[in-house]
This record gives structure tokens, C-alpha cells and sequence, in this order.
């Protein structure tokens, strides 16, 4: 299905994505970087999937309910109408300790016939699902993943073997049925009532809906800043505080192109940005969990660009031997950028801890020597090559790369003035930031383009160039020059490529135009910005509310993983700047 057609549930764990034809084509149990359970969403004709639809033709509306993850589907036949009400659940407690996906049907006027199909995935053929008999239950097996299928007495199992079981159910109105899979890896299996698990689709939109209601935020654009939180709670992996970028795995910045990439991981980069997006909100106790990762993982040795949500390095890349979303391959698992160097998790991470102090918060002697200990890295590394805010295979003295570091040490003075940090290394810090400065004037700009360029030496251009007005960069006119040879080169039809020559290779880069709305706005260009953003707004409108990584400027199809987290936080926190306006 197009991409812009999938809505997600999640559980803190993991994340499970439903098609509006009533497919779940997506779902990796137990964690977000387990194999997947459902992985039609890469292989059309063979993967495992879970689908839940009337027998006859149907139109369908889709919804998130208010200020919640749980998801509900309208179906609409000649004889009937139906609602098909989904969640991931979680209980009183907050995360369950076992994934249980629940999805109920409902009456709403008539009568509905509704067929539903479960089909368990191969796994590109390494694992070869079987059921067994254990007490009174059949019990599903793939791999190390054991489960269940249950449903409510109205529902009439007509096939089960190795592969799957399907099964028929029929409601009229203010009737309801239920089907959920419970399911664990290597660990024993609760086996709840139906009932329960019924009930606990309401209770957990009443515990989203708690959540979203003590979120700090008023104004225009609040159901939007709230849907985005939503979104990125999805991608909060609750057992360790680790935010990965992504639900999904390769799914092509390109139809039929080849940068398709595993984004179940943790970003550095994505989670600093997350954080502070939580912190603007109120969000405080995901904040505090993302951040507590964020620097354990940076104590512990030599920083990476990213990391499995269990703190380790990530794997090298893995091709596995499925078709691909619409034949685009390859599929992967593992990420290179695993074994990149990055300048800019230095910018991240301090302008993380600088926000995270800036909203009352306190600094552990741990992490503050941490803090001084990327400090002094940077300083000390800041002249090197590095692979860029892109993470591009060619090593270059990216323009990002330098503002980044300039960024991490402005913070770290700022910090240490504060008091928040050690004053050792305090003035040492402050002369490398100046130097810093004083390299980007004069290799970076280029007169001839009115623009900083991608490096010294191109004329290219890099989008993510407007970030350094947020973060403060001195030369208001020179990056107000920047934004309008940004947005006349690689804008189109109210979105931007990411730097020159993308257009060849990918979509537009969704973050990107949010970051220059936000430029727009610290620069005090108020009409342009809000105008940029209403229409990239209104041209997203496709789906539920789901923003992938990037989209086909023609088309407006939705392109790359989902929910992408950094789309997410770039529309929550470009809204909130301008519903902030006046204030």
C-alpha cells in the first residue's frame, strides 16, 4: 500500500503497522529491532501479515482517536457499516510484559461479514512457522517467538495450520468482536481472557489520552504538536530510555532506488532532538529517560553516531532476500553509519544538556564530567574530516560538521559559566569555538553562490545549513542569504532536498523544510515561515497523521521508514516556535 495509508500502534516496545485495507503488514516482536513477525511491507507476495476486512467491497475512514494511539477504521459496505478499533496494549502499570495486539470489531448500523486472514512471516525463508499443542492451547512458533491467536466465541476459525489460520465473523449493530495475538520470545506466555484484552484497548487509550493531557502546550497548533508527540512516544524504546529514528527498515528514499536503510536504531543526533522536543512539551519523564541514555551510552567509550536499543554498537550492514517495498532493494538489516564519525553528536549532545539545564533540571557530577570529556574531544578533533550530518561515505570538512562543533562548544562556556560544568577546561573551550568561527568565514562562504557552502572548495549546497540559526551561528545575513540559495536550488513545490545533486537519488527530505520554517522564524520572518509551513501541512494531509522521512515533490507520496522521529520533531517544534509568536 502506499505508505502515507499505514497507521502506527506501539507499546513502548515495539511497533506495528496497520494498512487502511485492514492488513497489519509490519510488526517486529518482541523490541523494535527484533525480526519481524508481519513483514508484508517488504515482501508482497510472501510475507507474514494480519488482515481484518469486510468480504464485501468497502470504503474506508481512518482515525486516530483524540489524543491517543489507538487507532480506528470506519469500513462501509452496501449492507453495513463496521469499526475496526486497534491497539498495542499496555495495562494500569504502564508496559505490559508481553506483546499483546488486540483489534475489535464493532457494529455501528446493519450488518458486516468480515474475513480475517493470519499468515506468519518466513523471515526470507531461515524459520518455518509451526503451531504445537500445549495444555488446551495451540501455540504458534517462529523462531524464538511463541504466541497465540484469540478471539471472542462469535469468531469462527475455518482453517489453522503451519502457516496461519483464517477465520469469519459477522456483526450488526452494537455487536462487537474480538482477535488479538499475544505473543513473547523465549520467555513464558500469559494467557489472558479475551475479555481482558478487550478492555484493556480502552484502558490504553485512556492511559495515552493521560499522557497527552499533561503535555505543556497551547495554541493553533496544539492537535498537531500533540500528534507528533504521540508519534514520537511511539518511538520511545521504554525498557532502556533509547529513541530509534524509525519503526521500519528499508523502505527506499526512492521507488526502485537502492538508499534503503535500517532505521531501527538510536541516533544520537534523533534522540538530542527528541529530548529537547520533550522538555518543550513537559514531557519530563521521557526526557529524563532519553537523556540518561543518551550520556550512559557517551560515557562508556569512544562516541558512536548510533546504537541498538540496548546500548550496544550497531551490526554491519546485512542484506536479507525479500522482494523490498514495490521491488526496491536491498533489504538490510544493521546500519554502516554504526562505524561513522560524526562531528555533529557533539553539537547534539550539548545542546541537549544545555536545554535539559535550561528548564531547571540538574547535572550529576557523572555526566558533567562526561560533558567535559566530549568537550576537550572536540576541541581536539574539530579540524578533522568527518562523514556529516548525512552520513555520506566521502570524508569532508562539512560546513554542518563545523557549525556543530562551534555549537557544542558555545554550550559547553555557557554551561560552565552556569555552573553546571567544571571551569578547567572553560577558557580552552571558548578559544576553539572562536577559531572555529574564524575557519567557517573564510573557507565556507562563498560570494560567488551568496550562500555557505556544502565544504570549502564545492559550490554545492547542504539544506541542513539552516539548523545553525537555531543554534545561534553569528552572521544573521549571511545565513538569511543562505536560506533564500537553499530554498531557490533545492526547493520544490513547497519542499527541499536535502543538499545538490539529491534530486538524482531520493525525495525531498520532509525535516528539512521544517528546519528552514523554523530559520524563517528566528530570523523574524514571520509571513514566509507560517506560509511555508501551512502548505507543507496541507500537503501531507494524506494519511492519519504518520510522517515518513521524505516525499515525492510531484506526487506528494510519501517516501523512507515511518514514523520517521526526526520529521516528527521538526513539525512539533517548528509549530510550537510559531504559536509561541507574541508572546
Amino acid at each position: 500500500m502506499p505508505l502515507e495509508d499505514y497507521g502506527a500502534l506501539g507499546d513502548g516496545r515495539a511497533v506495528a503497522l496497520c494498512g487502511s485495507d485492514g492488513s497489519i503488514d509490519w510488526w517486529c516482536v518482541p523490541n523494535m529491532d527484533s525480526p519481524p513477525l508481519f513483514d508484508r511491507l517488504l515482501d508482497g507476495k510472501d510475507g507474514g501479515h494480519f488482515a481484518i476486512a469486510p468480504t464485501a467491497p468497502f470504503m474506508v475512514e481512518r482515525r486516530y482517536r483524540a489524543a491517543s494511539n489507538v487507532l480506528e477504521t470506519i469500513f462501509t459496505t452496501a449492507s453495513g457499516r463496521a469499526i475496526l478499533v486497534e491497539s498495542l496494549n499496555s495495562g494500569t502499570a504502564g508496559r505490559l510484559p508481553w506483546a499483546e495486539l488486540a483489534r475489535r470489531i464493532e457494529g455501528i448500523e446493519g450488518s458486516v461479514d468480515f474475513a480475517i486472514d493470519l499468515r506468519f512471516g518466513r523471515r526470507a525463508d531461515t524459520v518455518s512457522p509451526y503451531f504445537a499443542r500445549s495444555g488446551k492451547h495451540d501455540v504458534f512458533h517462529i523462531g524464538s517467538v511463541l504466541g497465540l491467536f484469540l478471539a471472542s466465541d462469535s469468531v469462527a476459525i475455518t482453517q489453522r495450520d503451519d502457516s496461519g489460520i483464517t477465520a469469519s465473523v459477522t456483526v450488526g449493530a452494537g455487536e462487537r468482536a474480538t482477535v488479538a495475538i499475544v505473543a513473547g520470545s523465549d520467555e513464558p506466555l500469559i494467557v489472558p481472557d479475551i475479555a481482558e484484552i478487550d478492555a484493556r484497548i480502552d484502558l490504553s487509550d485512556a492511559e495515552w489520552r493521560a499522557w497527552t493531557e499533561r503535555l505543556r502546550h497551547d495554541g493553533p497548533h496544539r492537535d498537531l504538536v500533540l500528534r507528533s508527540a504521540l508519534a514520537l512516544k511511539l518511538l520511545l524504546y521504554s525498557p532502556s530510555g533509547a529513541i530509534v529514528a524509525a519503526a521500519t527498515t528499508s523502505l527506499p528514499e526512492r521507488i526502485g532506488g537502492d538508499k534503503n536503510w535500517d532505521y531501527r536504531y538510536a541516533w544520537i543526533r534523533d534522540a538530542g532532538y527528541t529530548i529537547k522536543a520533550f522538555l518543550r512539551i513537559g514531557a519530563t519523564a521521557e526526557a529524563k529517560a532519553g537523556f540518561t541514555w543518551l550520556l550512559k551510552r557517551l560515557g562508556y567509550d569512544v562516541p558512536r553516531v548510533c546504537y541498538t536499543v540496548g546500548g550496544d554498537p550497531v551490526e554491519p550492514v546485512t542484506e536479507i532476500a525479500v522482494p523490498g517495498y514495490r521491488g526496491s532493494l536491498p533489504v538490510v538489516t544493521g546500519n554502516a553509519a554504526g562505524d561513522q564519525h560524526q562531528h555533529g553528536i557533539y553539537g547534539d549532545i550539548f545542546e541537549t544538556a544545555g536545554e535539559f539545564v535550561a528548564c531547571g533540571n540538574i547535572l550529576d557530577g557523572t555526566s558533567a564530567q562526561t560533558l567535559v570529556h566530549l568537550a576537550d574531544l572536540c576541541a581536539d578533533s574539530w579540524r578533522q574530516k568527518d562523514a556529516g550530518i548525512w552520513e555520506l561515505p566521502e570524508a569532508q570538512h562539512y560546513t554542518t560538521s563545523k557549525i556543530s562543533c562551534w555549537q557544542a562548544l558555545q554550550r559547553a562556556v555557557e554551561l560552565a559559566d552556569a555552573g553546571h560544568l567544571p571551569t578547567t577546561g572553560r577558557d580552552r573551550w571558548a578559544r576553539e569555538r572562536d577559531r572555529i568561527a574564524e575557519w567557517i568565514e573564510q573557507h565556507c562562504w562563498s560570494e560567488t553562490r551568496g550562500a555557505y557552502v556544502f565544504y570549502p572548495g564545492t559550490e554545492r549546497l547542504d539544506a541542513a545549513i539552516t539548523l545553525a540559526v537555531r543554534f545561534g551561528f553569528d552572521g544573521k545575513d549571511r545565513l538569511a542569504r543562505t536560506l533564500d540559495a537553499v530554498d531557490a536550488e533545492l526547493g520544490v513545490n513547497g519542499f527541499h532536498y536535502r543538499y545538490s545533486g539529491a534530486e538524482r537519488e531520493e525525495g525531498c527530505f520532509l525535516a528539512v523544510t521544517f528546519w528552514m520554517v523554523a530559520a524563517r522564524a528566528a530570523l523574524e520572518q514571520w509571513d514566509a515561515a507560517e506560509a511555508t509551513f501551512a502548505a507543507a501541512i496541507r500537503r501531507l494531509d494524506r494519511g492519519v497523521g504518520l510522517y515518513t522521512e521524505m516525499v515525492d515533490p510531484v506526487t506528494g507520496s510519501f517516501l523512507g521508514n515511518l514514523p520517521q522521529g526526526l520529521t516528527h520533531l521538526a513539525v512539533l517544534q517548528t509549530a510550537a516556535t510559531l504559536d509561541s509568536r507574541d508572546r
